[in-house]
């Protein structure tokens, strides 16, 4: 699996040896695993503003100081990504480069280069959560790639594409880092994960999977468009079209409240996820995010349409 891994990262522009990557029982636990690695309590880490939300809740967990930094169409705020870095001096900033969760936007090169260069400036180690990369017909920059794991981990998973059922992730890391890795694994979870390791290679050398992988992001490509117009037509704007993946960031009409709105949606067993459970900094009440593979219920867009016309009315 690990040189499987390898020749994939490599296609990817990644310069990765089987011996510099370590599997995971999931990208949470990537990402877990990390933050053990590299943090202390006390240090200070930087997200995007918007943000996939159980990044907050696993640095709680590890008892750090978030900050964070807006999100653009293009990649963070450079202007802001610059300011925070001399202001605040980050140990960590873990990001989606590729299918931002909850924007999916994507990062610019231009974008890419300017926060490499800021991250060498201030000592700053970049976690790259690529776990939504088969989503990409036409990859996007990958700062791992740029960087060729240097200061910037990358970490993936197959969960997305192949099964959510079929746990597995992985780390990618410079080579002086692997061994400390691997003790801290057996230390925290003393599991190898070896069948679910055969069994995902068994599935991703199958001949299959490449159609399965076009045909899922036909549907998805399909499934934006879809969702996209439907909330227009209720006065839903999208912050912006993704080029692919699953993820709508929603701007609702001017005064209403994402929050209030999707306690209303509940009542009507509508299940809905408001802007501020993505913003560290609470600036996202007026958004909410689509996962536009779950919004095939025409329930979904009545019960909003008839909220927001009682909102406004």
């Amino acid at each position: 699996m690990r040189e499987y891994l390898a020749r994939r990262l490599v296609g990817q522009g990644v310069p990765a040896a089987p011996g510099q990557i370590l599997l995971t029982d999931s990208g949470t636990q990537a990402v877990d695993l990390l933050c053990r690695f590299l943090l202390e309590p006390g240090d200070t880490v930087l997200v995007d503003d918007p943000c996939y939300f159980n990044f907050r809740a696993l640095l709680r967990a590890h008892r750090v100081r978030v900050v964070s930094v807006p999100y653009t169409p293009q990649g963070p705020d450079l202007a802001a990504f610059a300011q925070v870095l001399a202001a605040e001096k980050p140990r960590l900033y873990i990001t989606n480069c590729a299918v931002h969760n909850p924007t999916g936007a994507a990062l610019a090169p231009a974008s890419a280069h300017r926060v490499l260069k800021l991250a060498e400036q201030h000592d700053l180690i970049i976690i790259e959560d690529d776990i939504f990369a088969d989503f990409e017909a036409e990859p996007s920059p990958r700062l791992a790639a740029f960087d060729g794991l240097e200061r910037v981990v990358q970490i993936g998973s197959f969960s997305k594409t192949i099964s959510a059922s079929l746990r597995l992730g992985y780390i990618a890391v410079k080579p002086g880092w692997i061994d400390g890795l691997i003790d801290l694994k057996i230390a925290t979870n003393f599991a190898s994960g070896r069948l679910s390791a055969e069994l995902l290679l068994a599935v991703l050398r199958d001949g299959g999977r490449r159609k399965h992988v076009e045909a899922l992001r036909a549907r998805l490509a399909a499934a934006m468009g879809q969702v996209a117009g439907r909330l227009q037509a209720i006065g839903v704007r999208p912050w912006m079209m993704p080029k692919a993946g699953m993820f709508l960031w929603c701007e609702l009409p001017a005064g209403v409240d994402a929050a209030q709105l999707a306690r209303q949606a509940l009542a009507h067993d509508v299940v809905l996820a408001p802007g501020n459970v993505f913003s560290p900094a609470q600036t996202a009440s007026g958004f909410l995010r689509f996962n536009v593979a779950q919004c095939a219920d025409p329930r979904i867009f009545q019960t909003l349409d008839r909220i927001l016309r009682n909102a406004q009315a």
